[in-house]
């Protein structure tokens, strides 16, 4: 069993590098197509830069080169890690995604935590009492929560529970100047962890439902609970011991397609509270038209991304061993 479970994992790293590979190069071409260059914002900001002034950064930059030649440029620093230098923000890129990928780290995995945790529950509720009054209640609000804007809840948030209750920090990451350290900075860090958290798990949070109540009600049709009901087990430990485990797979397969679609969403979520994450970063980034700093952080997300569906698959393997034999 441990030798099978070794060479799943064997198989699925030697399956990541063509995979990052491969998105490393559609974000590079992808990127190439759009219109304007950091010579060009770089002309801008000075205001009175010539044609020969701009077309000399170009040189220096390595734009005047052809696509293709750049293509391989970039490529082979990749291959040795090196994600270049921001030359708007005059750092490396690495440094400057390092700094920003724990609190978006820290963000994504609070929020899907939150999302899985309150949709299985909820899901499993809602199935137990399939087309009773509380299925209901489960089923009408994870609707309306899916289609209220990420945007608009974080402001209602804000005005709930900052302004009127004054509980919560509307933004930030920690409260600057304070000095914490140890225990008073992670507790300060959690308490303005929350709204923007919430509010980002809130949304997956009425995906989780649906799809953890329909998977609870495909498992309640199967023969081994019938079973387990002839042999006098109670609804309790039916739905949380023996058909939990066989429901959570799509749950679980979802988790991973949509750690990307998260990345995404902490964007504006990000924006919303001030949060220090990358998300911020990419923004800038995009308007500046910093591609090296662009292309990095597309690549690490990208890494982040494919990491998270592997743990994913070790997880599917655990909660389904047949899978490691496949």
């Amino acid at each position: 069993m441990r030798q099978a479970s070794l060479l799943f994992l064997v198989r699925r790293l030697v399956q990541v590098v063509p995979v990052v590979l491969a998105i490393a190069a559609v974000n590079f071409f992808l990127l190439r197509m759009a219109p304007g260059d950091v010579a060009d914002i770089l002309a801008g900001q000075m205001g009175h830069a010539t044609l020969e002034f701009t077309q000399q950064l170009r040189r220096e930059f390595g734009l005047d080169q052809p696509v293709y030649m750049q293509f391989f440029y970039y490529i082979g620093k990749l291959l040795t890690l090196d994600l270049g230098r921001s030359h708007l923000q005059q750092a490396p890129v690495i440094d400057l995604i390092l700094d920003r990928l724990p609190a978006t780290v820290i963000l994504m995995l609070t929020s899907i935590l939150i999302a899985i945790a309150v949709g299985i529950v909820l899901g499993v509720a809602a199935a137990r009492r399939e087309g009773r009054l509380a299925d209901t209640l489960v089923s009408v609000t994870a609707l309306v929560v899916y289609a209220t804007p990420a945007f608009w809840l974080g402001l209602m948030l804000i005005v709930l529970f900052s302004i009127q209750l004054d509980l919560l920090p509307s933004g930030g990451m920690y409260q600057i100047g304070a000095g914490r350290t140890g225990l008073a900075h992670a507790l300060d860090v959690a308490k303005h962890l929350v709204l923007p958290s919430v509010t980002l798990g809130l949304f997956y949070v009425a995906i989780y439902t649906r799809l953890m109540r329909a998977s609870m009600l495909e498992v309640y049709g199967l023969e081994f609970i019938t079973t387990a009901r002839a042999k006098g087990l109670s609804e309790t430990t039916i739905a949380w011991t023996h058909a939990l485990r066989n429901a959570l797979l799509p749950v679980v397969t979802l988790a991973g397609v949509q750690f990307g679609h998260l990345l995404g969403g902490s964007i504006l979520v990000e924006t919303v509270f001030a949060w220090p994450g990358l998300g911020r970063l990419v923004f800038d980034a995009l308007l500046q038209r910093d591609l090296n700093l662009l292309l990095g952080i597309l690549f690490v997300s990208s890494v982040v991304v494919v990491f998270a569906n592997l743990a994913v698959d070790l997880i599917y393997g655990l909660l389904d061993p047949r899978i490691v034999h496949k």
